[in-house]
C-alpha cells in the first residue's frame, strides 16, 4: 500500500486562542480545569514582568505588582522603561499589540479569560481597550495618562477553561516566577503579590518576590 503524501491539505491552521486551549500545556504546564491552573496563570504573568521581551527590558529589572481581587480575577500592573521612540500605541488591537510586542506570555493567559481590560501609557498618551479572550470588545479609546510608562492588564478568567469552582491559591509564599530555566542574577526588578480577598489583617496579605 502507497503511504500517504503530505500536502498542504493536511495542514490545519488555528488561531492562537484556540492553539493555547488546545495545547495549554505548552504554556503552562498544566492542561484545562486543572486545579494547579489558576496559580501556574498567575506564576506565568509574574514571571513575564521579571523576565520581560529582550526588546523591552533586561531580566529582573522591571516593577510590577499584581492583585488578586476575587477567585478568578486578577490585575497586573507594571512600570516599562522610558522608549527612545515615538509613542507607538495600538490603533485597531492590543492582542496583536502584546503578542507582536513580545509579551506573548500574557496572551496566552487573555486566550483563557472572558473579560480582560488592556491599559497603557506612555509619554502622555495613554489608551484603553476590552477584549473577550484576545477578541476585541472596542477599539482602543484615549484615557488619562498615568506619569512615566506603563502597562496594566485586568484578566478575568472564564470557568469553561480554568473550571468551575477553581481559585487562586490563599498561599501565595511558594509561588515559582522564576521557573527552572532562570539563570539570571537577582537585580532591581520585583513583583508584589497581593491578595485583595483577605480581609483578616493578622493574616499576610503580599509577596514579594525578586
Amino acid at each position: 500500500m502507497a503511504g500517504h503524501e503530505y500536502s498542504a491539505a493536511d495542514i490545519t491552521v488555528v488561531e492562537f486562542d484556540e492553539a493555547v486551549r488546545k495545547r495549554p500545556g505548552m504554556y503552562f504546564g498544566l492542561g484545562l480545569r486543572d486545579p494547579r491552573l489558576p496559580a501556574s496563570l498567575l506564576c506565568a504573568v509574574g514571571g513575564h514582568v521579571l523576565h520581560p521581551p529582550a526588546r523591552t527590558a533586561e531580566a529582573h529589572s522591571l516593577q510590577g505588582v499584581i492583585e488578586i481581587a476575587g477567585d478568578r480575577d486578577f490585575t497586573a500592573v507594571l512600570d516599562l522603561p522610558p522608549s527612545r521612540d515615538e509613542p507607538d500605541l495600538p490603533s485597531t488591537n492590543y492582542f496583536d499589540y502584546l503578542n507582536g510586542a513580545g509579551w506573548w506570555l500574557m496572551a496566552a493567559v487573555m486566550a483563557l479569560c472572558g473579560r480582560v481590560v488592556v491599559e497603557e501609557w506612555q509619554d502622555g498618551h495613554a489608551f484603553r481597550q476590552e477584549f473577550a479572550g484576545i477578541r476585541p470588545r472596542s477599539v482602543p479609546e484615549p484615557i488619562d495618562a498615568l506619569p512615566g510608562s506603563g502597562i496594566r492588564v485586568a484578566f478575568a478568567l472564564d470557568p469553561e477553561y480554568v473550571g468551575h469552582g477553581m481559585a487562586f491559591p490563599a498561599d501565595l509564599e511558594h509561588l515559582d516566577l522564576h521557573g527552572s530555566d532562570c539563570v539570571e542574577p537577582e537585580g532591581p526588578g520585583r513583583v508584589i503579590v497581593r491578595d485583595l480577598r483577605v480581609t483578616n489583617s493578622a493574616q499576610k496579605q503580599e509577596v514579594v518576590y525578586r
